[in-house]
């Protein structure tokens, strides 16, 4: 039965309504807070929304190439969260002098050997040269096909607005693209400099296409842009997307290196890469040890022989 109005029931509810609440006891539990990319421990894969959740916070993340299972396994367990299985293997793992001869069929094998050795790492594969310039339904059957045949979570693929509607094509469908801008190698041998056209042109031209570029991922917030070659300071603020450089200044929100240019494998690097080690040194000297002990009879050691059975001997 409800109470009349300013009887004892409503002075009542009116003034538990008014009692503060209680106090808990012990420590307040805190916000929880972002796992950070780089070095984050989750056991799912890192996804684009997460890319796109550390640019709003403003953090900056490590990116590496990767071509086999081992390399990528360690820089997985390492904590990179992004590892791109690049054209460039056209020179560290095949031997030619540009990425102009890689194939799709080179790059799938090496591309789920990527996948199949990491399990957080959003993995990266790079359209090759030819493989989708020709028509955006060239470039949505290569896409599928490298997510089909290798698992892997996201494509890339070279140029500005030549390549738009190749990359809408790509993220209608449902495919992350990452666009590379600036200085591409799969190309660069036609680069000409341009009559007139100097710094301040390249930088706009640069924006444009960067902002052009984030306009075609909308459809799905699926694009991310590579800028190489042009230092980047500015236009990291004016994009939504984040921004992944490789010699283009540390204003970016990611960096990637070739691995082997960056561990020291790679005979010449560029005048901007850091060699963080002496890969090449380190392989060199332990097959040097390993050669002398054969020659000197200690390899193989008492250790390493297997004993042979009746039946083995035939």
């Amino acid at each position: 039965m409800n109470a009349p109005s300013g009887g004892p029931g409503t002075a009542a509810t009116q003034a538990r309504t008014d009692a503060p609440a209680p106090v808990p006891s012990g420590p307040v539990p805190s916000a929880k807070r972002p796992e950070p990319l780089y070095g984050g421990r989750t056991s799912r894969r890192v996804t684009v929304n997460d890319l796109a959740a550390a640019k709003a916070r403003g953090e900056k993340w490590p990116m590496l190439t990767a071509y086999d299972a081992l390399v990528a396994r360690v820089f997985d367990d390492a904590g990179i969260p992004v590892l791109l299985v690049g054209d460039s293997a056209g020179m560290v793992v095949f031997g030619h002098d540009t990425t102009i001869p890689v194939t799709v069929d080179d790059l799938i094998p090496l591309t789920a050997a990527v996948v199949r050795g990491t399990s957080r790492a959003l993995i990266v594969a790079d359209l090759p040269f030819g493989s989708y310039q020709s028509s955006p339904e060239a470039a949505l059957a290569t896409g599928i096909r490298f997510l089909k045949e290798t698992g892997a979570h996201a494509v890339k693929l070279e140029g500005g607005h030549r390549v738009l509607r190749q990359a809408e094509e790509l993220v209608a469908a449902g495919i992350p693209v990452m666009a590379h801008l600036g200085l591409t190698p799969a190309v660069g041998q036609r680069v000409r400099r341009v009559p007139g056209a100097g710094p301040r042109r390249g930088r706009r031209t640069a924006t444009a296409r960067r902002q052009a570029m984030e306009v075609a991922g909308r459809v799905r917030r699926g694009a991310r842009v590579r800028a190489r070659g042009t230092r980047r300071q500015g236009h990291r603020g004016r994009l939504s997307i984040p921004t992944i450089g490789i010699g283009a200044g540390p204003d970016c929100d990611a960096q990637v290196l070739v691995w082997q240019d960056m561990a020291g494998l790679s005979p010449r690097t560029p005048k901007f890469v850091k060699r963080y080690a002496d890969v090449a040194g380190v392989l060199g000297q332990a097959a040097q040890a390993f050669a002398e002990d054969v020659v000197g009879g200690a390899c193989p050691g008492h250790r390493a022989l297997l004993p042979l059975t009746s039946p083995e001997l035939g």
